[in-house]
């Protein structure tokens, strides 16, 4: 199982020269890949929230797909997976034109993480249609990789459409793209068309159940359920390292490919502090 560490966008601030140190650092204790979590907006906390549990204007996003950029240049081995770019909010060709960029620089190392995300405000903001979501997913799956492989593609679908142009330059492969979701249409999405399930903070017990349908559904698509990864995390909030070490134990049990750390929402005042955390879990799960 590889391991991971969640960017801690939140938390840690804006130095450019404390956000090389924590991915180095990243790198450095052996840690395989580097999470990065995605928002737009954020609320204003006094006024309507339409029940949206969007987060206030106190709390910090780092806009993914520039953060990897800068993250690749800055590391040399470390993968990274986006938990979960919120793709329907977007626009398909710039997206693969962005993260195909990430991968040409990375040399390879981008796992595209994608879902629907749950703030209307957000949708709204962006000119996007927040009922119509799963449906666009799901083509512009379809559309990337079409973007990814061919010099010149046409694509006449419900949400998009393409008449003979593509992007240039193209990465050498097709970028992984991981579904992030637990519904049973999301499931049965990932058994038919994803490379991986961003299972976020599933139980042992619920990844077992997830994994099993996902593969029910690769099967009846063709296709052969052990080239789909799965990832799942464990809060430092929640548990010491040693129980952290448990969990990802019984994750891996239960048929996680990888497993990040969530060193948020901990009480964690310092970059140094967020690489102690990592050090920690580390060393427990190693031991």
């Amino acid at each position: 199982m590889r391991l991971g560490a969640c960017f801690p966008t939140n938390e840690i601030g804006n130095d450019p020269l404390a956000i090389r140190d924590w991915a180095q650092a990243t790198e450095a204790l052996g840690y395989d890949f580097i999470e990065v979590y995605d928002h737009v907006l954020s609320h204003d906390p006094a006024g309507e929230s339409r029940g949206d549990r969007s987060y206030d204007l106190q709390t910090a996003w780092h806009e993914p797909l520039i953060i990897l950029g800068y993250l690749a240049a800055v590391t040399e081995r470390t993968e990274f997976l986006t938990g979960i770019l919120i793709l329907p909010q977007r626009q398909t060709a710039l997206v693969a034109k962005q993260v195909a960029e990430i991968d040409i620089l990375s040399g390879g190392r981008m796992m595209l993480g994608i879902g629907l995300g749950w703030s209307e405000l957000e949708y709204e903001a962006l000119g996007q249609d927040f009922r119509s979501r799963g449906a666009r997913s799901e083509e512009q799956i379809e559309l990337l990789r079409e973007l990814w492989a061919k010099p010149l593609v046409t694509f006449e679908g419900r949400f998009d459409r393409i008449a003979d142009a593509g992007i240039h330059p193209r990465p050498k492969r097709s970028i992984p793209i991981w579904i992030g979701g637990h519904a049973p249409v999301v499931l049965d999405r990932i058994g038919r068309v994803g490379d991986g399930w961003v299972s976020g903070w599933s139980r042992p017990g619920l990844l077992a159940e997830g994994i099993e349908r996902i593969h029910e559904a690769a099967r009846a698509a063709g296709r052969d359920p052990a080239s789909i990864g799965v990832e799942t995390r464990a809060r430092v909030a929640r548990w010491n390292p040693e129980e952290q070490a448990a969990h990802a134990r019984r994750c891996e049990e239960a048929g996680a490919t990888h497993f990040a750390l969530h060193t948020l929402e901990g009480g964690l005042s310092s970059v140094e502090q967020h690489i102690g955390a990592l050090r920690d879990f580390r060393d427990a799960f190693g031991a």
